[in-house]
Parts: structure tokens; C-alpha cells; sequence
């Protein structure tokens, strides 16, 4: 190898200033975290966790033939999922992703068990990936209770049926229609001998969809079937298979439930903090920037602001400023910088992102700051 020639110190100079130039570039750019590995599930009653805070089950109960979840980053796919049963009678399984408790399982962090009374809000997003090869439906299951239980089977449970491919019908028998979340429902109402069942069936597919949980919550309420006194303890999303369901997909989900600290609710928060954001967006195909700002609007100073929010099902950031983002889809919180970590009184901080989406483009449907619900500008 011969050595390299003798450079004049204004060249060695200027190779260093460059040097030191791309250095700085680099350091600009962070390699984004590694994906997580899928995991796949085969126990009857296997589990695993997503984005450490959503618990992937495969509860299979209804049969004794083979079945299979694939947890991704952002949901799960049905890998395996053998046999058929009547379809006059009970699904083979519930393959579905959670926030909440489920029979002593809990998703990490999460802040169910929740009072009715106490919770303001509890934005949920989903896209779904159907196949024409099963019969199914594709479902929430919302689970309530008059005790704060994180274990056996809650006295009601809410239903609904974003689709249903075959000959099958919800519990009981349908009590007439609805307008919940700006969509009409066919509405049905029964027990299967061990909890009340209130379900919403769609008269068409839908793919995906962002919506507040509280207002199927209301409608139980308003029929009856639950008290604010009672306790929401999880909000589940899957797939009720008969028949076949291998291809199945949760392509996304989120779940996020705001506490407006009611009295009587020691979770929710303290401190009388309140606030207010704006959130300003410039749309283009497949692509967006959000600005927001989060305004104190209460008398104490908010040190270490935690903004959360839930983006609408298919909104993906890809770079943010002023503040750090905890995920890059679903439920995020947006954290301040060391030079903007607090928000005086009558102050405010802004931050922002970038991100694509698919469909139709929406923005998130509720804030909360540092455990408190937040007033839209």
C-alpha cells in the first residue's frame, strides 16, 4: 500500500473543516429504532405485548383445532386458524389486541379500570384487513363492571360489528337502530347466560375507523345496562372466527382513555391543572404537518408537560421538533425539550410533526395534558 503524499497544511486544513461539516450533518440524522420481531402465539391462551402497552391474545376457546396469532409492531395477524363450528351457536375464538384488563392479564400502563363518571374521553382508532375466505365477524368488545375487577367476567359487554361475513348474528335479538359516532348501528340486546350483551352491528363493512369509545359506553348506560358508579375495565378489538380466519389482520390499533379526575377517583389527576390546544394542519395526498399548541390556562406552572393524543387509524409520523414523540403511530405523547419542558401560567409551548396517512385524513379526537383532559382552541 503506498503511503499517502505530503499535503500542504491549507488542504489538511480545509479536509478537516469538512470533516467536522459532514460530522455535524450526521449527527442530524438518528437511525430510527429497530422494528420488533413478530412473535407468533399458538397457546390456547397465549399472550404477548406490542409497543409495550397493548397485550396481543390468542383465547381460543370454542374449539380444540389448532389456532395461531402474529403479533406485529402496530397489531396482530391471524397465522393459523383451523376447523369451523356451527354457525348457529358461539365463535371458535377471540383473537384480539387489548388495553385494560383481561382475566388478570393487564396491558403495561394502563389506567383501567376506570370509573365511568371519571373519564372524559377514550379515543380508539383500528384498521382491519379482511379475507373472503372465512366467516367472521370483526369486533370491539368493551367490558364493564359495578367493581373495579381485573379478573373473570364483567356483568356487561359491549359489541361491535364493524363487519360480519356469513350466516351470524349477535346474542339475542336486535331492539332497533342507532346513531352512535355519526354512524347508524342496528342494535341488538341478550345474555349468554353469564353477561348482558349490547351490540351494534354496521349494515356495511368498515375498514377502518377512529371513534370515542364513551359514546357506545353512554348507550349502555342510557338502556339501562351499566351506572356511571360501574368501572370500564378493557377495550378489545379482534375477530369472532366460525369458520376458517387464517389471513385475518389488525393492520393498527390504539386505545387511550382520559380521566377528567372526578371526585372519587384516585387515579385521575391532581393539581388543578387545566388547558387548552390548537392543532393546525396542512394536508396533502398521503402526507401532512401538524402544528400544536398546548396552552396553561390554570394558575400553577406545568413542569415536565406530557401532551397525550391518539392519531386516527393509518397516520404514521415520520419527524417531529420541539418536543419527542413516544411512538410513531397511535397513542402518543408528546414530551417538552430541556428548553421548553415547562408552561408558566397564561403561557403555552408548540411543537410539531410530520407524518403520511391513508384514506380519508382526520385529526386526533381529544388531549389531555399530564392526566388532564384538554379544551380544543
Amino acid at each position: 500500500m503506498r503511503p499517502l503524499p505530503h499535503l500542504p497544511s491549507t488542504v489538511r486544513g480545509a479536509l478537516s473543516a469538512l470533516v467536522t461539516v459532514l460530522a455535524a450533518v450526521a449527527a442530524l440524522f438518528v437511525a430510527p429504532p429497530s422494528a420488533q420481531a413478530d412473535t407468533t402465539v399458538c397457546e390456547q391462551f397465549g399472550s404477548t405485548v406490542i409497543q409495550g402497552r397493548y397485550v396481543v391474545q390468542n383465547n381460543r376457546w370454542g374449539t380444540n383445532e389448532p389456532q395461531c396469532v402474529t403479533a406485529t409492531d402496530t397489531g396482530f395477524r391471524v397465522s393459523r386458524a383451523d376447523g369451523a363450528v356451527p354457525t348457529n351457536g358461539a365463535p371458535k375464538s377471540y383473537p384480539s389486541v387489548f388495553n385494560g384488563c383481561h382475566y388478570t392479564n393487564c396491558s403495561p400502563g394502563t389506567n383501567l379500570p376506570a370509573q365511568l363518571s371519571s373519564i372524559s374521553s377514550a379515543p380508539s382508532s383500528i384498521s382491519y384487513g379482511y379475507v373472503g375466505n372465512a366467516v367472521f365477524n370483526a369486533s370491539y368488545d368493551i367490558w364493564l363492571d359495578p367493581t373495579p375487577r381485573t379478573d373473570g367476567v364483567n356483568q356487561t359487554e359491549i359489541m361491535i360489528w364493524l363487519n360480519k361475513v356469513g350466516p351470524i348474528q349477535p346474542i339475542g335479538s336486535q331492539v332497533g337502530t342507532a346513531t352512535v359516532g355519526g354512524r347508524t348501528w342496528q342494535v341488538w340486546s341478550g345474555s349468554n347466560g353469564s353477561n348482558a350483551v349490547l351490540s351494534f352491528v354496521a349494515p356495511s363493512a368498515i375498514g377502518s375507523w377512529s371513534f370515542d369509545v364513551m359514546d357506545f359506553v353512554r348507550q349502555a348506560v342510557a338502556r339501562g345496562m351499566a351506572q356511571n358508579n360501574w368501572y370500564l375495565t378493557s377495550v378489545q378489538a379482534g375477530f369472532e372466527p366460525w369458520e376458517n380466519g387464517t389471513g385475518l389482520t389488525v393492520n393498527s390499533f390504539s386505545s387511550t382513555v382520559v380521566r377528567g379526575g372526578g371526585s372519587g377517583d384516585p387515579g385521575g389527576p391532581g393539581g388543578g391543572t387545566t388547558c387548552a390546544v390548537s392543532y393546525a394542519t396542512n394536508v396533502w395526498q398521503g402526507g401532512f404537518t401538524a402544528n400544536v399548541t398546548v396552552a396553561n390556562t390554570g394558575s400553577t406552572p406545568v413542569d415536565g408537560w406530557r401532551l397525550a393524543f391518539t392519531l386516527p387509524a393509518g397516520q404514521v409520523v415520520t419527524s417531529a421538533w420541539n418536543a419527542s414523540l413516544s411512538a410513531s403511530s397511535g397513542s402518543v405523547t408528546a414530551a417538552g425539550l430541556a428548553h421548553n419542558a415547562s408552561i408558566s401560567p397564561g403561557g403555552s409551548q408548540t411543537f410539531g410533526f410530520q407524518g403520511t396517512y391513508g384514506g380519508a385524513f382526520a385529526a386526533p379526537s381529544g388531549f389531555s395534558l399530564n392526566g388532564t383532559a384538554c379544551a380544543r382552541a
